[in-house]
């Protein structure tokens, strides 16, 4: 299959989800709390489950042989050569509280590589879209080429991440140093974040505790704009965890020395 032909099905797929997602924005919904046992609230809700079905619905009716890892149900040939990567809601807690900064994350995995990726915020129509060193958002201006800001210094960036709450103490003291360096900071923003990395709009995003649904989506997008995206070691940010993308190269590394003091 062609990469334009990926590409048109991964919009589908967005499109698809986005239908079932947006009946229950800004609704009374019904809300599982997963986090428990945990004693952490880790919300889920029928919108979900309902965008994950349509998801794996699609994919598996399209490519039976492909592979489906979601967030909300069990994996599906996870060892194939081709795995789609799946959070139909990005940002739970957004959603509930009527905040569009969430968004559908739908990642294709090729051996082992984030090869395609799309951000779908169906609210506000934006739809990020990265794959084969390139990266574009179709939204209500039209369509255009994303690309990373040159920000040459921490100090003259713009850094983001969900909640400096979710940081282990050693991992905030990390943050804490780069926070510390930026022109500014601002919280709460999920998978958004990275997309307005993408388009030009900040310039660092720092995570941890990441999941690979959380993030594998993204790494095309980031990576088809010009950025960089890595685990606080440098390794591939595919599997999850601790999670550094910078604009450019230059600001990744002046970040990894700060996270790593």
């Amino acid at each position: 299959m062609r990469p334009v032909d990926l590409v048109a099905f991964i919009e589908k797929l967005a499109q698809s989800s986005g239908e079932a997602i947006l009946p229950f924005f800004r609704t009374g919904l019904n809300v599982t709390d997963k986090g428990r046992e945990a004693g952490a609230f880790d919300p889920v809700t029928e919108a979900d489950r309902a965008a994950e079905t349509v998801i794996r619905r699609l994919i598996r009716a399209t490519f039976p042989d492909h592979g489906i890892v979601g967030e909300e149900f069990d994996d599906h040939k996870p060892d194939a050569e081709h795995v789609w990567v799946v959070d139909p809601i990005d940002g739970t807690r957004a959603f509930l509280c009527g905040l569009p900064v969430w968004g559908t994350l739908i990642g294709l995995m090729k051996n082992g590589e984030a090869v395609l990726g799309a951000m779908n915020q169906p609210y506000t129509g934006e739809l990020f879209v990265g794959g084969v060193g390139k990266a574009h958002l179709k939204g209500p201006r039209g369509m255009r080429e994303l690309r990373t800001r040159a920000v040459g210094s921490l100090a003259e960036a713009t850094l983001m991440t969900t909640d400096p709450r979710l940081f282990s103490a050693e991992e905030r003291e990390g943050f804490t140093r780069v926070e510390q360096s930026v022109r500014l900071s601002r919280y709460g923003t999920d998978c958004y974040a990275y997309a307005m990395l993408a388009a030009g709009q900040v310039d660092l995003v720092i995570e941890a505790g990441l999941k690979p649904y959380d993030i594998v989506a993204l790494i095309p997008i980031i990576e088809g704009a010009g950025g960089v995206i890595s685990t606080w070691d440098g390794k591939s940010a595919a599997n999850g965890g601790r999670i550094l993308a910078a604009a450019n190269k230059a600001l990744h590394a002046a970040a990894m020395e700060k996270l790593h003091g």
